[in-house]
């Protein structure tokens, strides 16, 4: 049995408009939510998330897309139309159910290239698969190049209605999953081709402010002074990672990409390109306003003029900009600190080099392209799904050659990736699965006893490794 498997750097890098003196925000009180049978609409609409109007890929015409919400067990049919006009931009699409296994729907992936064509101009795609055995916070996004870098996203959640960590939160609903994003006042398709590019603006639920710009809207989340809240943090971003802190308040982690953890105290927390977390936050502070901070590992990034914010404003508080003041954190994450909540161990046996399988892979960055032991990635012009259902039976018959991956079933793969070249530190997602992180970037101890469990991991800077087994 032929099993592909897809592992892509999560990269990009950013057509001007005309500046205006507020953004176009939408209530944050009421956001959209959709269930688990829907019609996504993909669409161009201008838009000005941090008071600068250009273009945009929106889902149902706004941004970020409606919230996805379901329930453990759901079954999901959702049409995907395509109703994309602006021939500046990309104009045709799929999308990607970030998180999900997909097993034995893997044609509902939703990868251009590899799992489908992508979905022409005027034409849709009906998505239907189960998650009978998942739950947690997950996003969706396009899957056509850098196509979401241009607003083509939104959250996905499943709830568990006998979530064994319930007992620690009050609130758990729409208004507490909370969107990072990096915004570009270029297109994508002008980003695809340029080196090196910094994000203009840092979004909280779709609204932030760059510098020299206007003092446009920033987000705002509102609690209740007693009351604990479940936070589900989403990074939807294009490239950077965000150090996300809540002045004066301790955030306990309790979920890392939709699998549950040992509850762990910060006070600040790294978060790379579609990673998620969910943490709690015990509403016990003076009624007030408190700055969300959500740094991005760009040049000259600051919080000045409320830049890279938010705002968590307790009910009763003034509708004002909070004062409160940035200390540097005393307790930040650190991932190997985290610990799989429910059958913890990483499978096979716990020694280097000992898995069944046990992959190498060099990842190198020349001139702005990637390589994977020395093979950059081409899509093929046909997916290598239908390859395989159109009867390639051996691996040396899968295009493109030097990228496909072929392993056996049922077998422990253990991979060791690292990195050379500009642009570190790069995470890497790992569509189908979740795996045990036994070396997180930048530390030198394995752990096969209690490592995190997630989908995306930072595969580090240059001189670092990381390794995952699943």
């Amino acid at each position: 049995m032929l099993i592909p498997i897809l592992i892509a750097s999560l990269i990009s890098s950013i057509n001007a408009a005309a500046i205006v003196s507020s953004s176009q925000s939408y209530p944050l009180s009421h956001p959209a939510v959709l269930g688990p049978k829907t019609r996504l609409t993909i669409g161009n609409k201008t838009i000005a998330p941090d008071g600068f109007e250009r273009v945009a890929t929106l889902v149902n015409g706004i941004f970020p897309g409606p919230l996805i919400a379901a329930q453990k067990g759901d079954d999901f049919v959702i049409e995907v139309v395509n109703e994309l006009q602006d021939q500046s931009m990309f104009m045709s699409t799929s999308v990607h159910w970030h998180g999900l296994h997909q097993n034995r729907t893997n044609n509902a992936d939703g990868a251009s290239f590899v799992t489908q064509c992508p979905i022409a101009q005027n034409h849709s795609f009906l998505y239907s698969f189960s998650v009978p055995d998942q739950a947690g916070t997950y996003w969706y996004h396009s899957h056509y190049s850098v196509q979401y870098c241009d607003g083509m996203k939104g959250p996905l959640v499943i709830y568990d209605p006998h979530d064994p960590l319930a007992h620690m939160y009050d609130v758990d609903d729409a208004s507490t999953v909370i969107t990072l994003s990096d915004w570009y006042h270029n297109t994508a398709t002008v980003l695809r081709y340029v080196i090196g590019n910094n994000s203009t603006t840092s979004l909280i639920n779709g609204l932030g402010r760059y510098a020299g710009g206007p003092i446009s809207d920033l987000a705002v989340i509102t609690v209740e002074q007693g009351k604990r809240y479940r936070m589900r943090l989403v990074s939807m971003a294009c490239d950077p990672n965000f150090q996300f802190s809540i002045d004066g308040h301790n955030l306990t982690i309790i979920e890392a990409d939709g699998e549950l953890t040992e509850p762990l105290v910060v006070d600040q927390l790294q978060i790379f390109v579609a990673q998620r977390y969910s943490v709690v936050l015990v509403a016990d502070k003076p009624v007030d306003n408190y700055w969300i901070r959500n740094l991005p590992n760009t040049a000259n990034a600051s919080y000045e003029g409320g830049r890279n914010s938010a705002i968590l404003r307790y009910k009763g508080a003034r509708k004002a900009e909070p004062t409160t003041v940035n200390i540097a954190p005393k307790s930040p994450l650190a991932e190997t600190d985290l610990h799989a909540l429910i059958n913890p161990g990483a499978p096979g046996i716990p020694e280097y080099g000992k898995a069944d399988i046990n992959l190498n892979l060099e990842v190198t960055n020349i001139n702005g392209t990637f390589y994977v032991n020395n093979v950059s990635f081409k899509p093929p012009t046909i997916p290598v799904l239908l390859q395989i259902l159109s009867g390639a039976q051996e691996p040396s018959q899968l295009l493109p050659n030097g990228s496909v991956i072929v392993l056996e079933a049922n077998k422990v793969v253990e991979l060791t990736l690292s990195t050379t070249g500009a642009g570190g530190p790069h995470p890497i997602h790992l569509h189908g699965h979740t795996f045990d992180v036994v070396q997180s970037a930048g530390n030198s101890s394995l752990n096969y006893v209690n490592p995190v469990r997630r989908d995306v991991v930072s595969a580090g800077s240059p001189g670092q490794q990381m390794v995952i087994r699943w």
